[in-house]
């Protein structure tokens, strides 16, 4: 089914090039395409090229490059031959396709009032990520995520780039939704921002995120907290990479609110977050109760450690 959903991101006339791409779907992690650069692929965290008949080359093939108008077909298939009614996730630099898939867009940028994106256009730079689920990736953590009576603990998932922080924060919502033995299921809502956490194509999550669990995709976190709250009445609030005061401040408001919260944020310890002027209000105030750190030090995403809101280790 998968290596389908990866073929099926290409008009039929190109589905041949990439079959053999496609058919390392279980490891393959990014499908790159550049104008007037050859096609390359991420398999496994190996770069492979892609040449012309769609071999999978250790070396820059001879004249394969891609050209504007075959990068162009690509996106307009993505996009239901419709661009216009893409414009909307186009001008954040992304779409999310069926399947959960993620294609990131880069080429000119149409700025109005200044600074302010209105549109890309000369797309030129594809990078298709492909989606994978890993369930049960968060099973070791779980019992550190619940009081004693059952109740769900404020946590943070503390995090590198690459370190799969948004497959254990997705695998928690998942857990938390639909219960676990720590404690029942509840309703869950989470802010979306990127797409990247359910998915979401047409409005529908394209991951597992739970039968408990509202999602509202594309909206920035800020306002997006709030209208859960006001609109779904969660009981445990979920958003990803959290990255300015005003992100803090609707957690402080959402906590107030009484819903329980999980989020993620960048950081490669807990002292290097806690330098982050953002964070050492909410970290003072123990707002979390947990934080679980991830690390790839020793080459493989793992947890490096659980920490209480003091930041002792459990």
């Amino acid at each position: 089914m998968r290596q389908e959903e990866i073929l099926y991101m290409f008009p039929q006339a190109m589905r041949g090039k990439w079959a053999q791409a496609a058919a390392q779907a279980d490891s393959l992690q990014e499908i790159r395409m550049r104008v007037n650069a050859p096609a390359t692929v991420l398999i496994g965290n190996r770069e492979w090229f892609v040449d012309g008949a769609g071999r999978l080359l250790d070396r820059q093939p001879a004249g394969a490059a891609c050209s504007a108008e075959e990068l162009e077909a690509v996106l307009k298939h993505l996009c239901q031959y419709s661009v216009y009614a893409f414009a909307d996730e186009i001008r954040q630099g992304f779409l999310t396709v069926q399947g959960g898939h993620r294609v990131g867009l880069a080429g000119q940028v149409i700025l109005e009032d200044g600074n302010r994106v209105r549109n890309l256009k000369y797309i030129r730079y594809l990078n298709i990520r492909i989606a994978h689920e890993i369930k049960g990736v968060s099973d070791r953590v779980l019992p550190y995520l619940y009081d004693r009576r059952g109740g769900v603990l404020n946590t943070l998932l503390v995090s590198p780039p690459g370190c799969g922080k948004t497959t254990m924060l997705r695998d928690i919502i998942r857990h938390l939704s639909d219960g676990t033995k720590y404690g029942q299921g509840v309703n869950v809502s989470v802010v979306d921002e990127r797409s990247e956490i359910a998915g979401s194509y047409l409005g529908i999550a394209q991951n597992d995120v739970g039968i408990r669990t509202d999602v509202l995709d594309g909206c920035p976190k800020q306002e997006g907290m709030m209208m859960l709250i006001r609109a779904m009445a969660p009981r445990v609030l979920a958003v990803d990479e959290l990255g300015s005061e005003g992100d803090i401040r609707a957690l402080q408001m959402a906590s107030g609110c009484g819903c329980r919260l999980i989020a993620t944020i960048h950081g490669e310890s807990l002292e290097e977050i806690r330098r982050k002027k953002y964070m050492r209000d909410i970290m003072e105030d123990r707002l979390f109760e947990r934080y679980l750190v991830l690390t790839k030090k020793t080459g493989q995403c793992q947890v490096e450690g659980i920490y209480d809101g003091e930041g002792l280790r459990c």
